[in-house]
């Protein structure tokens, strides 16, 4: 453990989070979501894991990783198949944490989610057992301090 580093944040997670640039985007994902097969298309190739709801692994990944402010549509959340203008419990949760940082949420229907997905920089899975617990989070930039 590390202070100040949220501890379900891990030593994999942690890499990835540092290794992303500006542009680069990391899926959170819930227990459903077939993250082994669309991430062996993302650059790091494999699941990350996190034992948590995925608003709760929102939270964790916010507290290091900037949301990018510079294009529109930086964090998408998966539409209910048949119904897109229904937001579930765990995206509204999601979305009120995304919206503390300053982030709009866009829907992006299933199919077209999972495209997305197989082009991020890595999946992490969380033990989200509620259905549509799935974002798409693109990397912002941190600016420079006075002085640097």
């Amino acid at each position: 453990m590390l202070k100040g580093i949220d501890p379900l944040l891990n030593a994999d997670i942690l890499g990835v989070l540092a290794a992303m640039g500006h542009g680069d985007e990391i899926v959170i994902t819930d227990a459903n979501f077939p993250s082994e097969s669309v991430a062996h298309h993302t650059v790091y190739g494999t699941t990350l894991r996190m034992d948590c709801s995925a608003p709760r692994a929102v939270q964790a990944i916010l507290s290091l990783l900037p949301v990018d402010d510079f294009e529109p549509d930086a964090v998408r959340y998966m539409n209910v198949v048949g119904d897109p203008q229904a937001v579930p419990d765990v995206i509204a949760e999601g979305a009120a944490l995304f919206r503390a940082e300053g982030a709009e949420l866009t829907g992006v229907d299933r199919f077209d989610f999972y495209d997305q997905a197989r082009q991020a920089y890595a999946i992490v899975q969380t033990g989200e057992r509620r259905f549509y617990g799935n974002f798409i989070i693109r990397k912002g930039v941190i600016p420079p301090t006075a002085g640097n």
